[in-house]
């Protein structure tokens, strides 16, 4: 059972981070600043790293590609 709530969780990170984007989306839209645009791609790239780690669940070596993507968020 907690493995199904680790990725109920995780589902519920994807999707908050999915609503974060999608409001930095639309804030750049109305202002056309460039760091708005980073935010919002940042917080789907986050999303997309916490739905892969729901969905997959990877063991061993395949996890650090999953947090490849994590990485790349935070740069």
């Amino acid at each position: 059972m907690e493995e199904n709530f680790i990725a109920f969780l995780q589902s519920v990170s994807a999707t908050g981070a999915r609503v974060c984007g999608l409001l930095f989306a639309r804030f750049w839209r109305s202002t056309r600043d460039e760091l708005l645009a980073y935010f919002a791609a940042a917080f789907w790239l986050m999303a997309l790293s916490w739905a892969v780690l729901a969905i997959v669940a990877p063991t061993g070596e395949s996890r650090p590609y999953v947090y490849a993507i994590r990485l790349r968020a935070f740069l």
